[in-house]
């Protein structure tokens, strides 16, 4: 089992990158997603956030790096790993750390965020807890996360809707919380991740103004329509 104290020190201050494709996006295909892994690495990238177990398991064996796995299944309410199945899936498919929502919204199986956590660490991976509030930071890790992610303010009903990071609440966990804080959803530029560890996020995760082609290129498009 890789330890919270180790994985921490290797992520400290640097670039996670999330290597995912939507449902129907020609990306989509674990070949594909895999060799965006290593061309992550090859940028630099500290470690990788993949979805879905074969994919996890594909990356695991060929990119050498951290892999944080998460299994969404659905597209509404708590769909990011949302039982400890899912969870159990990616720890034998190899992740070392599973990412899972942290919301207070109900999981789909009545399970609890702590028995997922529990589930995890017993088979051997660590856990990071995707929240939209500072309150579900504060938590996930009081239920024993190991990683404490934004991944999700702005997405839930009850978080702050905007187009950029949400750096207030990487700064308000971060000065409440010793788990690591790790700053993820929105980040475009360079110039955000830095701020982002600036406003004390322990790593950053940036997925679509790297990985993304069909949105950026949608972007651009839309930019040169009069």
């Amino acid at each position: 089992m890789t330890s919270a104290p180790s994985l921490a020190e290797a992520l400290k201050g640097r670039l996670i990158v999330s290597c995912q494709a939507p449902p129907g996006d020609p990306m989509r295909h674990t070949d594909t997603l895999v060799r965006m892994t290593l061309a992550a690495r090859s940028g630099g990238a500290a470690a990788v956030r993949v979805n879905d177990p074969e994919v996890v398991a594909a990356t695991v064996a060929a990119v050498g790096l951290p892999v944080i796995g998460l299994w969404k299944d659905g597209d509404s309410g708590v769909f990011i790993t949302p039982t400890v199945r899912h969870a159990l899936a990616l720890v034998e498919a190899g992740a070392a750390v599973v990412a899972a929502d942290a919301t207070a919204r109900p999981r789909p199986d009545g399970s609890t965020f702590a028995e997922l956590v529990e589930a995890v660490h017993a088979a051997g991976a660590l856990v990071m807890a995707d929240v939209s509030t500072f309150d579900e930071g504060v938590a996930a890790a009081g239920q024993g996360a190991d990683l404490i992610g934004t991944t999700l303010s702005g997405y839930v009903p009850g978080s702050p809707v905007q187009t950029a990071p949400d750096l207030a609440l990487v700064a308000d966990l971060a000065a409440a919380l010793a788990t690591p804080v790790i700053a993820e959803g929105r980040i475009a530029t360079p110039e955000q991740a830095s701020r982002a560890l600036a406003a004390g996020a322990h790593s950053v995760v940036v997925g679509t103004a790297i990985t993304a082609p069909t949105a950026l290129t949608r972007v651009f498009v839309e930019g040169l329509t009069p």
